[in-house]
Protein backbone atom coordinates (compact mmCIF):
# COMPACT_ATOMS: atom_id res chain seq x y z
CA UNK A 1 0.00 0.00 0.00
CA UNK A 2 1.47 3.36 -1.00
CA UNK A 3 1.35 6.56 1.01
CA UNK A 4 -1.48 8.01 -1.05
CA UNK A 5 -3.75 5.08 -0.25
CA UNK A 6 -2.84 5.23 3.43
CA UNK A 7 -3.49 8.92 4.03
CA UNK A 8 -6.07 9.98 1.41
CA UNK A 9 -9.68 8.75 1.81
CA UNK A 10 -10.36 6.27 -0.94
CA UNK A 11 -13.59 8.02 -1.91
CA UNK A 12 -11.78 11.29 -2.63
CA UNK A 13 -11.38 12.18 -6.29
CA UNK A 14 -7.99 12.15 -7.94
CA UNK A 15 -6.88 14.64 -10.59
CA UNK A 16 -3.66 14.44 -12.60
CA UNK A 17 -2.28 15.85 -15.82
CA UNK A 18 -2.56 13.34 -18.65
CA UNK A 19 1.22 13.46 -19.17
CA UNK A 20 2.01 12.79 -15.50
CA UNK A 21 4.37 9.77 -15.42
CA UNK A 22 2.63 8.55 -12.26
CA UNK A 23 -0.87 8.73 -13.75
CA UNK A 24 -1.36 4.98 -14.22
CA UNK A 25 0.01 4.04 -10.82
CA UNK A 26 -1.80 6.64 -8.75
CA UNK A 27 -5.14 6.62 -10.50
CA UNK A 28 -5.30 2.85 -11.05
CA UNK A 29 -4.75 2.31 -7.33
CA UNK A 30 -7.64 4.62 -6.57
CA UNK A 31 -9.96 2.96 -9.10
CA UNK A 32 -9.05 -0.48 -7.76
CA UNK A 33 -9.94 0.72 -4.26
CA UNK A 34 -13.35 1.86 -5.52
CA UNK A 35 -14.24 -1.42 -7.19
CA UNK A 36 -12.39 -3.79 -4.86
CA UNK A 37 -14.53 -6.44 -3.22
CA UNK A 38 -17.50 -6.33 -5.57
CA UNK A 39 -17.98 -9.06 -8.14
CA UNK A 40 -20.38 -7.31 -10.46
CA UNK A 41 -19.69 -7.28 -14.18
CA UNK A 42 -17.49 -4.33 -15.10
CA UNK A 43 -18.72 -2.14 -17.94
CA UNK A 44 -16.89 0.87 -19.38
CA UNK A 45 -19.17 3.35 -21.16
CA UNK A 46 -17.28 5.94 -23.20
CA UNK A 47 -19.60 8.80 -24.03
CA UNK A 48 -19.31 11.31 -26.85
CA UNK A 49 -19.46 11.79 -30.60
CA UNK A 50 -16.92 11.85 -33.40
CA UNK A 51 -18.76 14.83 -34.90
CA UNK A 52 -17.26 17.24 -32.36
CA UNK A 53 -13.51 17.36 -31.75
CA UNK A 54 -13.70 18.00 -28.01
CA UNK A 55 -16.53 15.54 -27.49
CA UNK A 56 -14.63 12.76 -29.28
CA UNK A 57 -12.62 11.91 -26.16
CA UNK A 58 -15.01 9.12 -25.21
CA UNK A 59 -15.17 7.39 -28.61
CA UNK A 60 -11.39 7.56 -29.02
CA UNK A 61 -10.92 6.09 -25.54
CA UNK A 62 -13.37 3.29 -26.27
CA UNK A 63 -11.64 2.41 -29.54
CA UNK A 64 -8.16 2.45 -27.99
CA UNK A 65 -9.38 0.32 -25.08
CA UNK A 66 -11.19 -2.16 -27.31
CA UNK A 67 -8.00 -2.67 -29.34
CA UNK A 68 -6.29 -3.88 -26.16
CA UNK A 69 -9.01 -6.52 -25.61
CA UNK A 70 -9.29 -6.14 -21.81
CA UNK A 71 -10.22 -9.31 -19.95
CA UNK A 72 -12.33 -7.73 -17.22
CA UNK A 73 -14.22 -4.99 -19.04
CA UNK A 74 -17.11 -4.84 -21.49
CA UNK A 75 -16.62 -1.69 -23.56
CA UNK A 76 -19.36 0.48 -25.05
CA UNK A 77 -18.79 3.64 -27.05
CA UNK A 78 -16.21 3.66 -29.85
CA UNK A 79 -15.56 5.69 -32.97
CA UNK A 80 -17.45 3.08 -34.97
CA UNK A 81 -20.35 2.77 -32.50
CA UNK A 82 -20.48 5.91 -30.34
CA UNK A 83 -22.66 6.38 -27.28
CA UNK A 84 -24.02 9.92 -27.40
CA UNK A 85 -26.95 12.15 -26.49
CA UNK A 86 -29.36 10.62 -29.00
CA UNK A 87 -28.88 6.97 -28.08
CA UNK A 88 -27.67 7.11 -24.45
CA UNK A 89 -31.03 6.09 -22.96
CA UNK A 90 -31.22 3.09 -25.30
CA UNK A 91 -27.69 2.03 -24.43
CA UNK A 92 -28.45 2.21 -20.72
CA UNK A 93 -31.42 -0.12 -21.28
CA UNK A 94 -29.29 -2.47 -23.40
CA UNK A 95 -26.48 -2.60 -20.83
CA UNK A 96 -28.90 -3.43 -18.03
CA UNK A 97 -30.45 -6.16 -20.18
CA UNK A 98 -27.13 -7.72 -21.18
CA UNK A 99 -25.39 -7.47 -17.80
CA UNK A 100 -26.69 -8.37 -14.36
CA UNK A 101 -26.36 -5.35 -12.06
CA UNK A 102 -23.23 -4.04 -13.83
CA UNK A 103 -20.64 -1.80 -12.20
CA UNK A 104 -20.28 1.04 -14.68
CA UNK A 105 -17.21 3.19 -15.26
CA UNK A 106 -18.34 6.21 -17.29
CA UNK A 107 -15.84 8.13 -19.42
CA UNK A 108 -16.57 11.56 -20.87
CA UNK A 109 -15.01 14.86 -21.89
CA UNK A 110 -15.46 17.93 -19.74
CA UNK A 111 -14.72 21.66 -19.72
CA UNK A 112 -12.99 23.44 -16.86
CA UNK A 113 -10.65 26.19 -15.77
CA UNK A 114 -7.67 27.10 -17.92
CA UNK A 115 -5.22 25.52 -15.48
CA UNK A 116 -7.19 22.26 -15.52
CA UNK A 117 -7.09 21.68 -19.28
CA UNK A 118 -5.30 18.41 -19.98
CA UNK A 119 -6.16 16.95 -16.60
CA UNK A 120 -7.81 13.57 -16.08
CA UNK A 121 -10.17 13.31 -13.13
CA UNK A 122 -11.39 10.14 -11.44
CA UNK A 123 -14.24 10.25 -8.94
CA UNK A 124 -16.99 8.17 -7.40
CA UNK A 125 -20.64 8.49 -8.36
CA UNK A 126 -22.34 9.12 -11.66
CA UNK A 127 -21.84 11.89 -14.18
CA UNK A 128 -24.33 13.86 -16.26
CA UNK A 129 -23.30 13.78 -19.90
CA UNK A 130 -23.99 17.00 -21.76
CA UNK A 131 -24.27 19.09 -18.62
CA UNK A 132 -21.90 21.71 -20.04
CA UNK A 133 -24.26 22.13 -23.00
CA UNK A 134 -27.41 22.17 -20.82
CA UNK A 135 -28.61 18.85 -22.22
CA UNK A 136 -31.08 16.88 -20.11
CA UNK A 137 -29.55 13.40 -20.21
CA UNK A 138 -29.71 10.54 -17.68
CA UNK A 139 -26.91 10.12 -15.17
CA UNK A 140 -24.62 7.15 -15.66
CA UNK A 141 -21.77 5.45 -13.81
CA UNK A 142 -20.90 4.04 -10.40
CA UNK A 143 -17.61 5.87 -10.84
CA UNK A 144 -16.43 8.12 -13.63
CA UNK A 145 -13.36 9.38 -15.43
CA UNK A 146 -13.44 12.75 -17.17
CA UNK A 147 -10.87 14.54 -19.28
CA UNK A 148 -10.78 18.35 -19.25
CA UNK A 149 -10.33 19.10 -22.95
CA UNK A 150 -10.93 22.86 -22.98
CA UNK A 151 -12.06 25.89 -20.97
CA UNK A 152 -15.63 26.51 -19.82
CA UNK A 153 -17.69 29.62 -19.26
CA UNK A 154 -18.50 30.95 -22.74
CA UNK A 155 -19.98 29.40 -25.90
CA UNK A 156 -19.29 25.85 -24.76
CA UNK A 157 -20.53 24.26 -27.98
CA UNK A 158 -18.12 26.33 -30.08
CA UNK A 159 -15.31 25.62 -27.62
CA UNK A 160 -15.84 21.87 -27.99
CA UNK A 161 -15.89 22.19 -31.77
CA UNK A 162 -12.58 24.08 -31.79
CA UNK A 163 -10.71 21.84 -29.34
CA UNK A 164 -7.40 20.53 -30.64
CA UNK A 165 -7.68 16.95 -31.83
CA UNK A 166 -4.09 16.19 -30.84
CA UNK A 167 -4.89 16.91 -27.18
CA UNK A 168 -8.05 14.79 -27.30
CA UNK A 169 -6.23 11.82 -28.85
CA UNK A 170 -3.36 11.98 -26.36
CA UNK A 171 -5.77 12.20 -23.42
CA UNK A 172 -7.81 9.29 -24.79
CA UNK A 173 -4.65 7.19 -25.06
CA UNK A 174 -3.82 8.04 -21.44
CA UNK A 175 -7.27 7.06 -20.19
CA UNK A 176 -7.25 3.82 -22.20
CA UNK A 177 -3.77 3.05 -20.84
CA UNK A 178 -5.01 3.73 -17.32
CA UNK A 179 -7.93 1.34 -17.76
CA UNK A 180 -5.60 -1.28 -19.22
CA UNK A 181 -3.48 -0.98 -16.07
CA UNK A 182 -6.61 -1.48 -13.95
CA UNK A 183 -7.50 -4.52 -16.07
CA UNK A 184 -3.99 -5.92 -15.60
CA UNK A 185 -4.22 -5.54 -11.83
CA UNK A 186 -7.67 -7.12 -11.71
CA UNK A 187 -6.40 -10.06 -13.72
CA UNK A 188 -3.31 -10.57 -11.57
CA UNK A 189 -5.33 -10.44 -8.37
CA UNK A 190 -7.89 -12.87 -9.77
CA UNK A 191 -10.65 -10.65 -8.47
CA UNK A 192 -12.98 -11.64 -11.27
CA UNK A 193 -13.11 -15.28 -12.28
CA UNK A 194 -16.01 -15.25 -14.75
CA UNK A 195 -14.71 -15.02 -18.33
CA UNK A 196 -15.72 -12.07 -20.45
CA UNK A 197 -17.86 -13.12 -23.39
CA UNK A 198 -16.49 -12.56 -26.85
CA UNK A 199 -19.62 -10.84 -28.12
CA UNK A 200 -19.74 -7.07 -28.25
CA UNK A 201 -23.26 -5.82 -27.73
CA UNK A 202 -23.77 -2.60 -29.63
CA UNK A 203 -26.58 -0.44 -30.89
CA UNK A 204 -25.96 1.28 -34.19
CA UNK A 205 -28.23 4.22 -33.61
CA UNK A 206 -27.90 7.76 -34.86
CA UNK A 207 -24.17 7.85 -35.40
Amino acid sequence: MNLMNRFVPKNEKVQLLHTDPDLNKKMSNRIISWISGNHRELVVVCIGTDRSTGDALGPFTGSFLEEKQPRNFHTYGTLQDPVHATNLKNYIKLINLQHNNPFIIAVDASLGKTESVGNIIGDTGSLRPGAALNKDLPEIGDIHITGVVNISGFMEYAVLQSTRLSLVVEMAKSIAGLLCEVDKQLTSKRMFTAPIKEENYRLKLNK
